[in-house]
């Protein structure tokens, strides 16, 4: 076989939203493009999965809340549901013949010019009969689908009750559930675990047979860790491999050049980190193998390979087939992540008609970094989307926040022992009523009422996208793009953006849209001064010493480029001038802000 799943593509499609990858698989999986659904939100899934049932025309039974472990049920079974969707649709496309208008064509068209399939696909078409036939069968032998991986964010890990009010087991919680549904789903493929070290799910890990390698050495359900650096992958790493879970990959993402909730580092730059993880891959491939074969030679089970290694790839604001090549090839990374541009494409995400409009109409300065998430995490997010819109009309009426029905992120016991979510109607009213009282400051209100229903906004164009109404006609959309999006406009086909990716064409982008290293120095920038203001005039010697750290990790970074530049061909000559001119223009401006003693 020439070719499998694992190395069709050099791209992944990362997890956006709830719902804007929710059914991705189903779109793109079958032409072996990977791509990550969340599995947070069990609501979303049934209902997904009574939609694509009746599109499919496979009985669909309702999974009810009364059920015991429904939550765990419900996500089992639509990644089923995926999992037998994506096997139909492979089977029926290694069945076609090579026809011009022919889906089996987009596969192989849809490939890197220098792929061996691909350019085995080309020599068919010059090919004598008898070797056509041959070229045929190879071809179809070597399609296989893109992985149907799922995205657990770990710190969305709720305790649940029963109907009596009782505190429910452990495990019962929502990303053990979550995990649990995996498990025990039909899937081969990957957990993505992002928003750091969770104890109690990566010890339930242990639970499930499928994430331990088999008597051939073969992992059947991988763990994939997001990290920002490489300090957290370590010590990640280091926690699972005592307990012989291997991960599989390292997923490094842009502290706040991407989509979705931002965790930002202390001005660390992804260069840098790219650099720490190429110098030490090897260190760190030996001290998780040596940490899982010992715990595996402790529990009775198969051992690893000798020769495995974590693949480490790289996701956020990349936006040409250059830069994508140069982070590939420099940092000799197994693949790269892209995110937000795929939201312009309607073959591989689901994006409500009204959103996809918004999108292509919105300027740079819609782009923001919020306060919108319950989580208290940065949020990226637009300001003209519908769900900003239903926010404002809300305490416009004086109503502020939103009913809460799901229930994911109810996280806060300021007013009570009964945790609610901050961005609840429940909860705004309550500190609206504080602040009128005098005991509470305008800026913190506002900043409390700036939380959006993340729950109901990202899984709602999902439901949309298909045509159908949100349950209780909660329609309004919440949507995250990564900053990178600004730079793109229109709609686009599948075969553009996967070309564009690979350079067998190029989109045509804001001319201004600065290198993805300067762009993530730049938001860095951003989002050291606006610290710097949330602090004053009240800074104290902590805040100092953070903000001087802050500064000389991008000092550090900003040599690192500098030296980069000067010794690497990053870019196009124009583009390594303009790179150094904006390097110079940042440290001067860095220099300029509060000293650094």
């Amino acid at each position: 076989m020439i070719a499998n799943q694992n190395t069709l593509h050099k791209f992944h499609i990362p997890v956006m939203g709830l719902g804007y990858t929710v059914d991705s698989p189903i779109k793109i999986a079958r032409y072996g493009i990977s791509s990550a659904v969340s599995i947070m939100d069990d609501h979303l899934l049934e209902d997904m999965r009574r939609i694509y049932c009746r599109k499919l025309n496979i009985p669909y039974i309702y999974i009810d809340e009364k059920e015991e472990d429904y939550r765990a049920k419900r996500v089992g079974a639509y990644l089923n549901l995926l999992h037998h969707a994506v096997e139909n649709q492979t089977q029926e496309l290694r069945q076609q013949d090579f026809d011009s208008d022919t889906e089996i064509n987009q596969y192989f068209e849809l490939l890197p010019e220098e792929h061996p399939l691909f350019q085995l696909y080309k020599k068919m078409s010059h090919a004598s009969a008898t070797e056509k036939k041959e070229i045929e069968v190879k071809l179809k032998d070597a399609i296989h689908p893109g992985s149907i991986d799922v995205n657990i964010m770990t710190k969305v890990d709720k305790i649940n009750f029963d109907r009596n009010g009782d505190e429910l087991p452990r495990e019962y919680s929502d990303a053990l559930s979550a995990l649990r549904g995996f498990a025990q789903s039909e899937l081969n493929s990957a957990v993505v675990f992002s928003a750091g070290l969770n104890p109690a799910l990566y010890s339930y890990i242990e639970q499930f047979p499928d994430f331990f390698p088999d008597a051939n050495g073969k992992i059947k359900k991988r763990i994939i860790l997001k990290v920002s650096d490489y300090r957290s992958a370590l010590i990640q790493g280091r926690f699972l491999a005592k307990k012989g879970i291997w991960i599989s990959e390292f997923r490094i993402e842009s502290g706040l050049n991407c989509g979705g909730h931002a965790f930002a580092t202390d001005g660390f730059l992804v260069g840098p980190i790219l650099e720490e993880f190429k110098t030490n891959r090897e260190s760190l491939r030996e001290t998780l193998l040596n940490g899982c074969q010992a715990a595996l030679q402790e529990k009775g089970l198969p051992l690893l390979p000798e020769n495995i290694k974590p693949k480490v790839t790289y996701q956020g604001g990349i936006g040409n087939a250059e830069e994508n090549s140069f982070l590939m090839e420099y940092y000799q990374l197994d693949g790269t992540g892209w995110g937000s541009p795929f939201l312009l494409v309607p073959e591989a995400t689901s994006v409500d008609e009204d959103t996809l409009d918004r999108l292509i109409r919105s300027k740079k300065s819609d782009y923001y970094l919020s306060h919108a998430s319950p989580l208290g995490v940065p949020f990226n997010n637009l300001r003209i989307s519908s769900g900003e819109e239903q926010r404002i009309a809300r305490i416009e009426k004086n109503r502020p926040g939103s009913p809460c029905y799901k229930k994911f992120l109810t996280f806060s016991k300021e007013f009570s022992d009964k945790a609610i979510c901050t961005a609840s109607r429940e909860y705004q009213n309550l500190k609206t009523k504080q602040h009128k009282a005098g005991e509470t400051t305008d800026s913190a209100l506002n900043e409390v009422l700036e939380k959006d229903c993340l729950c109901e906004g990202l899984s709602a164009p999902a439901i949309l996208n298909a045509g159908e109404t949100p349950r209780r006609n909660l329609s309004a959309v919440t949507i995250c793009p990564g900053p990178n999006l600004a730079y793109f406009k229109g709609v686009f086909s599948l075969k553009e953006m996967v070309g564009h990716v690979y350079g067998k064409l190029q989109i045509n982008l804001d001319p201004e849209r600065p290198h993805v290293f300067i762009k993530e120095l730049q938001l860095y920038m951003q989002y050291l001064k606006s610290e710097m203001e949330k602090a004053l005039p009240e800074s104290n010697q902590k805040f100092e010493t953070y903000i001087e750290k802050f500064k000389r990790n991008l000092e550090s970074g900003i040599q690192y480029y500098q030296e980069l530049t000067n010794a690497v061909a990053v870019g196009k000559e124009e583009v390594i001038k303009k790179m150094k001119e904006q390097l110079d223009e940042i440290l001067l401006e860095i220099r300029g802000t509060v000293p650094i003693v």
